[in-house]
């Protein structure tokens, strides 16, 4: 190389790159818990999409498990009524046989009914708010057959 070479400068000055970007740099006032800058913003949109998220989840999981309340209302009121035309047949009390068809805790819950040789049993689910129970009101209805 010949003495007026810009080479040995630009090597020089990878050199002094090299060893000055090892130095740890100063948290700046944007910076986040770790020290990268801009990282502050992004936790705190993550913050309010959770506050948002949240209670809509919650909704969901509260409409899902209303949704499940109204089927097993359904599925016990079957039963009852199933339960009411049998004891018709054997010549019992319907009533109370729909009755002890189902949980204790659905009984509040239902109304059963005899007209002739038909059980009809209606059930409100459970609900935290009582207009949804009523609007999810189920009836099964259950014929113990012809006069024998």
């Amino acid at each position: 190389m010949r003495p007026g070479s810009r080479r040995p400068r630009a090597a020089a000055r990878r050199l002094v790159t090299r060893r000055t970007s090892r130095r740890p740099r100063a948290a700046s006032r944007l910076s986040g818990a770790r020290g990268t800058p801009g990282r502050a913003g992004e936790q705190g949109q993550a913050a309010v999409e959770l506050v948002v998220l949240a209670p809509l989840l919650l909704a969901i999981v509260l409409a899902a498990a209303q949704l499940l309340a109204a089927g097993a209302a359904a599925e016990l009121a079957d039963h009852a009524a199933e339960a009411g035309a049998v004891a018709l047949l054997q010549g019992e009390d319907p009533k109370a046989a729909a009755r002890d068809a189902v949980p204790r805790w659905s009984r509040r819950r239902m109304d059963v009914r005899v007209q002739g040789r038909s059980v009809r049993v209606r059930m409100r689910p459970p609900s935290p708010v009582s207009g949804l129970a009523d609007m999810l009101e189920v009836a099964r209805r259950a014929d113990a057959g012809p006069r024998p």
